[in-house]
């Protein structure tokens, strides 16, 4: 019983020092993992001779797992990006369901269909699109517009493949990626609407108040013409508040910089549309042919699995590896066509600087997970928990949001609360896909301060940093909340 005791308190100080490491002194958190790994290795029964070994271990076979599925995605996002596909969804979301229905849209639309997009990347597209059409929705369109980009953000990183979240979930608890497609689906579209509805209800309440929650915005030069021209200059022009409040991370860093190629929002769509005067633009549909193409065939193999119908054709083409490779061909092919092979090229070699953080921060969470295992954590905890404990879900949930709430990354979290009950998802008597959704629920609850989302999202929708805790952190904790009461009756089909 000591020894149990000796694991348990030694796994909280692992955990502890990560979070203590990321928030406090800063580093990196791959290096932050790799150091909490490390330590909990050594002073549990593996020792020194086999920490590193279940470290590499357990890396390695998360990569295995998911490496060629986020490099695939990642690079799909990024020759959309290249292509303009996202102010062209936007526009036309608009123009097809009006500007009062634009927030349940354009947030389902990214929660659901722009995941291979990595998340800064795509709010900067995306931001200052919301903010031209919230000029048209009225008095509340900035908050609501805010409020839904950040919930179909969010959201979709955790809950819908092939969001890294999602994906790294899925790999940490062995869940099958067309299951983890087909019911991270059936929770994301209600979780988005019911959710984008509260807050609405809220800000129509008083909830919102513009003269404390927005910026004065001086020359702002936010515009939509009808050919597709987009300025974008808004992180320039909301104010003094956001150079002395937000990290200057919208130009300079590793995430939304590079994903731009080109520091900052006003490069990512300016290059794009300087060039696209001389290129052929396909229908939108057929822009995202080939992304549809292949979440429905790993949703069809997941069907196909539900049902017992093996057929090895059907198998290799609904495989996830397949399924996205035939994705990124058909959107290289579409990319070549539309705008030449340049292009095509340079927007892999920008995708390929994107994936690699995600990549590794997604396997050194394997590393803590195959530790946390091999340390008997797992073991011990069987003893505590059962399929009768109180509520496993909530109990998952609440792990998952207290790890958010201290170290504010939503992928983070995930990923450190899946680590930690991968041993004892049996014990819980849950299908891991819930697990791995509640975990994902859980980890949207409180985007604050520390989360390069909330200040990219106050600069660029021009929100002072109250008006941000509104939109963002309580529209998103919001949606965390739908998530869990809705995945309740959700688990009872299980």
């Amino acid at each position: 019983m000591t020894s149990d005791v000796g694991v348990l308190i030694n796994t909280a100080i692992a955990i502890l020092a990560i979070v203590v490491l990321i928030v406090r002194f800063r580093v990196n958190p791959v290096i932050s993992l790799v150091v909490g790994s490390l330590y909990l290795g050594l002073v549990s029964k593996l020792g020194l001779d086999k920490t590193v070994e279940t470290i590499t271990q357990g890396f390695g076979d998360i990569m295995a797992e998911v490496g060629l599925l986020i490099a695939f995605g990642v690079l799909m996002g990024s020759i959309l990006q290249e292509l303009g596909a996202i102010e062209r969804l936007v526009k036309h979301l608009l123009s097809l369901f009006g500007p009062k229905r634009l927030p349940y849209s354009m947030a389902l639309t990214i929660a659901t269909l722009l995941q291979s997009i990595y998340l800064d990347v795509l709010l900067v597209i995306s931001a200052p699109l919301a903010r031209s059409a919230a000029k048209r929705i009225g008095p509340l369109g900035n908050a609501r517009m805010a409020t839904a980009l950040a919930i179909g953000l969010e959201c979709g990183i955790v809950l819908m493949v092939p969001g890294v979240g999602a994906l790294a979930l899925s790999a940490l608890l062995h869940v099958p990626l067309g299951k983890m497609l087909v019911w991270g689906l059936v929770l994301i579209i209600p979780t988005v609407i019911i959710a984008i509805a509260i807050m609405t209800f809220l800000f129509r309440r008083g909830f919102w108040k513009p003269e404390f929650d927005e910026q004065a915005v001086i020359g702002e030069t936010v515009v939509v013409e009808a050919d597709e021209k987009e300025a974008v200059t808004v992180a320039a022009s909301t104010g003094s508040a956001t150079s002395t409040q937000a990290p200057r991370r919208t130009g300079t860093s590793g995430s939304a910089g590079s994903a731009g190629s080109a520091g900052g929002a006003g490069d990512a769509t300016g290059s794009i549309d300087d060039e696209r005067g001389t290129t052929r633009q396909p229908p939108l549909i057929v822009l995202f042919v080939p992304l549809l193409a292949a979440l429905l065939l790993i949703g069809f193999g997941a069907i196909a699995e539900a049902a017992d119908w093996e057929n090895k054709v059907v198998g290799l083409i609904s495989d996830p590896v397949v399924a996205l490779l035939v994705g990124l061909v058909g959107t290289c092919l579409i990319g070549r066509s539309a705008m030449g092979q340049p292009r095509v090229e340079k927007a892999i070699a920008r995708g390929f600087k994107e994936s690699g953080q995600i990549l590794i921060l997604t396997a050194v969470g394997g590393s803590l997970a195959a530790v946390v295992a091999a340390g008997g954590l797992g073991d011990i905890l069987r003893g505590y928990f059962s399929a009768n404990t109180v509520a496993p879900l909530l109990l998952v949930w609440v792990m998952a949001a207290a790890l958010h709430v201290a170290v504010g990354s939503v992928t983070i979290s995930a990923i450190t609360a899946a680590g930690i009950l991968a041993p004892i998802a049996p014990a819980l008597g849950l299908d891991p896909v819930l697990i791995a959704l509640a975990a994902g629920s859980g980890s949207l609850f409180a985007v604050h301060v520390t989360s390069n989302t909330f200040w990219l999202l106050q600069a660029l929708m021009g929100q002072t940093t109250r008006g941000t805790l509104k939109s963002c952190t309580i529209g998103v904790s919001v949606a965390s909340v739908v998530a869990i009461i809705l995945l309740m009756p959700i688990s009872l089909l299980f």
